[in-house]
């Protein structure tokens, strides 16, 4: 895994590639999706401001090549193809720094791309993207829109699965359509069952941890607690200690934790804080402490006050001049 430090060395590498030939050829568009794959496997090894500056860099070049008057048509939709899903990296990274109209921008330009290059996944996943910026904006009936248009698209297996389980269960349990959420998560369970491939790394794979995330995080708000700690608990046992995703999955157990064992939720959020830098913070476990803090509120368990201070204390991932935080 690249370093934060040799990361630019990817970007270079396309730029070079480049200026040997402008209009771009198959090489170019080999280290094209080299770069993507890279990028999107190592998506929670570096702060997303960081990786946000390299993917938009990426991006433009690419931009360039297509508006080359020397592009050939089949290099062309290549091009296009990386451009929408580099540009679908730069949603998900908008949208982990807080930056949720940014986070839509950039998500409509990577379905755009997924139509014109024919790429069915892509279309199907940006739209999956889209139904989580408004599920976090509260705009649950959105959201459900978002992913039922992304199933349009979205190719069997493990690509429909995780538009079930991702895009379309969380909303529907936010706005209380029990049957349906459960239709949901049984529907992404078979399509995983029936991919000969299974489960698949980096930010556009599908694992275990970010399946049982989410059906955590569907079971909490039906109002299913004890099965929401047990598989928002299943989550974080599959994440390495200290990473996005473990962060994700223990937030949610305390959220489940909380109207009974408000001390061991206090807790637990105190260890997330402890372990993850605040630059390393996405804005949805920023979300999910003010959450945690508002269900805490009314008790004096031990550690709450404590947590409080520590959650206003935390520097906005983005401050008002537009920097990301150090």
């Amino acid at each position: 895994m690249t370093t934060s430090a040799g990361l630019p060395a990817v970007r270079d590498s396309l730029h070079l590639a480049l200026l040997a030939d402008p209009a771009g050829n198959p090489a170019v568009v080999d280290l094209a999706q080299a770069a993507i794959e890279h990028y999107a496997l190592g998506y929670s090894k570096h702060p997303p401001h960081v990786l946000f500056t390299e993917v938009h860099g990426a991006r433009g070049l690419l931009s360039q090549a297509l508006t080359s008057e020397q592009t050939h048509e089949p290099i062309a939709v290549d091009l296009r193809r990386g451009i929408g899903w580099l540009s679908a990296l730069l949603g998900n990274l908008a949208f982990h720094l807080g930056d949720h109209t940014g986070a839509r921008a950039h998500l409509a330009t990577a379905a755009t791309y997924g139509d014109r290059s024919g790429d069915a996944r892509l279309t199907a996943w940006a739209w999956g993207a889209q139904a989580m910026v408004a599920r976090a904006t509260g705009q649950h009936t959105r959201a459900v829109a978002h992913a039922e248009r992304g199933l349009a698209s979205a190719p069997s297996g493990l690509p429909r699965a995780q538009l079930h389980a991702w895009a379309l269960l969380p909303s529907l349990a936010e706005l209380g359509r029990e049957q349906e959420a459960d239709a949901a998560l049984a529907t992404a369970t078979r399509e995983l069952e029936a991919d000969p491939t299974g489960w698949a790394p980096g930010r556009f794979g599908y694992d275990v941890a970010e399946h049982a995330l989410h059906e955590a995080e569907a079971q909490r708000a039906l109002g299913r607690t004890d099965r929401a700690a047990a598989t928002a608990e299943t989550s974080m046992n599959a994440c390495t200690t200290g990473t996005p995703g473990w962060a994700a999955a223990a937030l949610v157990l305390a959220q489940a934790e909380a109207p009974t064992q408000p001390a061991d939720a206090a807790q637990r959020a105190l260890d997330v804080l402890a372990r993850v830098p605040a630059v390393r913070l996405r804005s949805t476990a920023r979300s999910r402490l003010a959450q945690l803090q508002t269900a805490l509120g009314p008790t004096r368990a031990a550690g709450v006050e404590d947590l409080r201070d520590r959650v206003h204390a935390l520097p906005p991932a983005i401050d008002a001049h537009g920097v990301a935080t150090a």
